[in-house]
């Protein structure tokens, strides 16, 4: 069982980097004349000029943050508490 809890912890920790990292990531392709991973269609040039579609793929990424920093932490109390009834 513990293993399997550190595991689930090990994954959220990869995906929360992984979200945190998403903007760099799709700034860099497009930088490179990329589509930004299928955010705009044909490359920076041709992106549409859109003000609420930053804020809002910024909010999107923040609650995805914040849910996967709470798994984290639950998961996180599930396993010291596994610890502490294992070993006492």
């Amino acid at each position: 069982m513990m293993v399997w809890v550190r595991a689930l912890l090990l994954l959220l920790v990869l995906l929360a980097i992984g979200l945190a990292a998403l903007p760099i990531l799709v700034l860099l392709d497009l930088l490179g004349g990329g589509t930004g991973y299928g955010l705009c269609e044909g490359g920076l040039a041709a992106c549409p000029e859109r003000y609420t579609a930053g804020p809002a793929l910024a909010m999107y990424l923040v609650i995805s943050l914040m849910v996967v920093v709470a798994l984290i932490r639950i998961v996180t109390h599930l396993y010291r508490r596994l610890q502490r009834h294992r070993t006492g």
